[in-house]
């Protein structure tokens, strides 16, 4: 049975100079990637986040239950400017998912913690993206999974080996 990329293929044979095989495996990841970003888009909107918001409750998440961060530990992983950060921050703590607390041990420095609201529509948005994740990828035995999965961290590993011609520049 043929799918989109099989006619992709087809459409460019003989007419571009590519490797059909390399061409297959390198449009069918475009095209799984997209179809997971729409999942998470719809995902975020059936509980009501923009990406910008899940994107800073999930790195509040990473840090366990109770676990903090300041605004600057957020903006650098976030890649944002200290206003950019002051400003989301402020949108979600509007909201009553994070709130700004003093640190124990410092009067000075200010935490910004998951609400226990935050928390709960952080893994409502993980529930229902993990759904579709799990739908997308069952249709492989674990066998296979095991398979795909080693198969990706190699090429992944590839491109991000300093110096290789396929790595990110920094």
């Amino acid at each position: 049975m043929d799918d989109s990329v099989d006619r992709h293929i087809a459409r460019w044979r003989g007419k571009a100079p590519f490797d059909e095989r390399v061409e297959a495996i390198v449009t069918r990841m475009q095209f799984l990637v997209r179809h997971l970003s729409r999942g998470k888009d719809a995902a975020l909107a059936m509980v009501g986040l923009q990406d910008f918001e899940f994107e800073t409750l999930h790195r509040l998440a990473s840090r366990g239950e109770g676990g903090g961060a300041t605004p600057s530990e957020l903006a650098a992983e976030l890649k944002l400017s200290p206003a950019g950060m002051t400003g989301r921050l402020d949108t979600l703590e509007k909201a009553g998912l994070v709130r700004r607390v003093r640190s124990e041990e410092d009067r000075r420095r200010v935490d910004v913690e998951l609400t226990d609201e935050g928390r709960a529509t952080w893994l409502k948005a993980m529930g229902v993206r993990g759904e579709a994740e799990d739908d997308m990828v069952g249709v492989l035995t674990r066998a296979d999974q095991e398979v795909l999965a080693a198969l990706l961290k190699r090429m992944l590993l590839q491109v991000e080996e300093p110096g290789s011609p396929s790595a990110p520049q920094a």
